[in-house]
């Protein structure tokens, strides 16, 4: 069962790191948050990547050709009999990683589709290139298996990013709170899908979040499995810092490998 990572947008709110690299390359204690996100799924057995590319796009491609050279010392010997000599043991990641262009301006859904040739299994999983979480993958395509529908999305509770307010009605806070997680429930990616899913999503303009899971919803066709482990997007520069935090502190909560 193959992962498509998409990574094509902009990261316009992480301007600090993304002007000059694309999000998915932002790096968590010295490896890229994509690689992140592929060992969280490797850990479970999902090894077979379709990473849907679109702004800068062929960094991301040189970090996999690159990907040994860039993780090892070695000796080169240069000239007509070019050699490289890898001097420690070569990575032991096993990733399959499919390479695909999407488009720069292309849309969640339409990279959904163009991608879509790479899909070989009635089922496939769908994520983001900036989240990670310590969610139970194995158990995630199970439940999706289970009920039979053509879409599961999982869904976590969100913690606000502001101190929350109770107020008595002259004014007097009667409760001070910060950042206190939501009691709603919110999207956090990690899709499972049926490939007839893929017939439903229309040109580059579409926006997978909007018209095609609202009309899966509409059919009774999504269901959504509850995560009320760790969860966290990286969508700014301090959510950024944050993550690096936890990692050097050896508190990431993703870390399943």
């Amino acid at each position: 069962m193959r992962t498509m990572i998409l990574c094509g947008g902009q990261g316009t709110r992480m301007r600090e790191e993304t002007e000059y690299r694309p999000k998915p390359l932002v790096e968590i204690g010295g490896r890229p948050i994509l690689w992140h996100i592929m060992k969280m799924y490797a850990a479970h057995g999902f090894d077979d990547f379709v990473l849907c590319l679109g702004y800068k796009g062929r960094m991301i491609k040189e970090y996999f050709l690159q990907y040994h050279a860039m993780n090892h010392d070695f000796t080169i010997q240069l000239g007509n009999q070019q050699a490289i000599d890898f001097h420690q043991p070569l990575a032991t990641e096993s990733f399959s990683v499919t390479l695909a262009e999407t488009g720069d301006l292309t849309m969640t859904g339409g990279r959904i589709r163009r991608a879509a040739r790479y899909i070989d299994d009635d089922l496939f999983l769908v994520t983001y290139g900036d989240g990670v979480a310590d969610i139970d993958l194995t158990a995630l395509v199970a439940f999706h298996k289970q009920h039979g529908k053509l879409a599961t999305i999982t869904a976590m509770r969100p913690v606000s990013r502001f101190g929350m307010l109770d107020l008595e009605p002259n004014g007097l806070v009667k409760q001070f709170s910060e950042k206190p997680q939501s009691d709603a429930w919110a999207s956090a990616g990690f899709f499972v899908l049926d490939r007839r899913v893929i017939d439903r999503l229309g040109d580059d303009s579409c926006v997978f979040e909007q018209e095609p899971l609202q009309r899966l919803s509409q059919e009774g066709e999504l269901v959504a499995y509850q995560h009320d482990g760790f969860f966290f997007a990286m969508d700014t520069y301090r959510e950024y810092q944050y993550l690096n935090r936890l990692w050097d502190t050896n508190q990431a909560p993703w870390k399943v490998w």
